[in-house]
């Protein structure tokens, strides 16, 4: 008989995660109601639902898998996780109960790494500085003042082989660039394979022109990139973060930013958004977006496409593609 599958995450994400070609495989799969979207798992109109749940669909906006909530699912055996981090998501009453998780964290991974591939090639180019600097001279630089501008062995440091930073590496390989990386839980043999000098995390920033930040938010990250590490990075250095805001000082960063020393690209910030008065709006070295290197638009069906072919699997009997298991949220976003 087919699973009884619970969709439980802002129903406003729904139809981007689950485009008609999506849900209808999904229909085609499970028993579903796509009009039963549960935000509070303590709704006694869901109780019903809950209680018949072999899978839950979850997303942006689910709330916590909590015991109260366990308890109201007895039936429950599965949670597909259509977003990336689920460190939210689950605590220890999940693992005691032996259930099966399951996210699209691997495919949110390849936008951040998309973003931040030409994030690198025009910060090579020093394309942001060159524009506006155009804007504001209206005329083209002497040849002159572009010999330090240009991709060819440029150096760019990555830190952390998470999965956004390893699909990075495999989009990096095809260009002429020196590429080194930081990551405690990645040896020799391993950086080698995946493209990447290894390196310590002072060292690296010492000989990086552009440093891109790939690690995961967690307490021996917090703030990694302090005054101390950040005044390690050469003058004219350009930092990019696509990862969590607190991983970075930002009063330090600020500091930097402000003298003209660095130049950054900014996805991510602490606090996010920054204050309306923060200068980093401002300043002619600073590129800041609003949170959108990963999966946004018609890239969300990508992580629905990521849900389904996990329900698939269940169905014929084999394991989830990408499982997650309770030692890697030690040490994973």
């Amino acid at each position: 008989m087919q699973p009884f599958v619970l969709f439980a995450m802002n129903p406003v994400h729904l139809p981007e995660l689950f485009p008609p070609p999506l849900m209808t495989r999904l229909q085609q799969l499970a028993r579903v109601d796509p009009m039963l979207v549960v935000q509070d798992f303590s709704d006694p109109a869901v109780a019903e639902a809950l209680a018949r749940a072999e899978v839950l669909v979850t997303g942006w906006g689910c709330p916590h898998l909590g015991a109260q909530t366990l308890a109201a699912a007895p039936r429950l055996r599965a949670v597909l996780h259509a977003g990336g981090s689920v460190r939210h998501l689950v605590g220890e009453p999940f693992w005691e109960r032996g259930l099966t998780l399951s996210s699209a964290v691997q495919a949110n991974a390849l936008p951040v790494a998309e973003y931040t591939l030409a994030m690198i090639l025009l910060a090579g180019k020093d394309a942001f500085g060159l524009r506006e600097r155009f804007r504001a001279e209206h005329v083209y630089p002497a040849p002159t003042e572009y010999a330090t501008v240009g991709n060819l062995g440029r150096r760019v440091g990555l830190i952390g082989a998470s999965r956004v930073g390893r699909r990075l590496l495999e989009l990096l390989r095809p260009f002429d660039l020196s590429v080194s990386l930081y990551d405690p839980y990645v040896d020799a043999a391993e950086a080698a394979e995946l493209g990447a000098v290894p390196l310590d995390l002072d060292e690296l920033l010492r000989t990086s022109d552009i440093v891109s930040v790939h690690a995961p938010d967690i307490p021996q990250t917090h703030r990694m990139l302090n005054r101390e590490r950040l005044a390690l990075i050469p003058d004219g250095g350009v930092l990019i973060n696509t990862s969590r805001g607190a991983l970075i000082d930002h009063t330090a960063l600020t500091e930097e930013l402000v003298s003209g020393r660095l130049s950054a690209i900014l996805d991510v910030t602490d606090p996010e958004p920054l204050p309306p008065d923060s200068p980093l709006y401002r300043l002619p070295n600073v590129f800041l977006t609003p949170h959108i290197a990963g999966s946004l638009g018609n890239e969300l069906a990508r992580l629905g496409g990521t849900v389904v072919t996990e329900l698939e699997r269940m169905t014929t009997g084999l394991s989830p593609a990408h499982p997650v298991h309770r030692a890697e949220l030690e040490i994973s976003a």
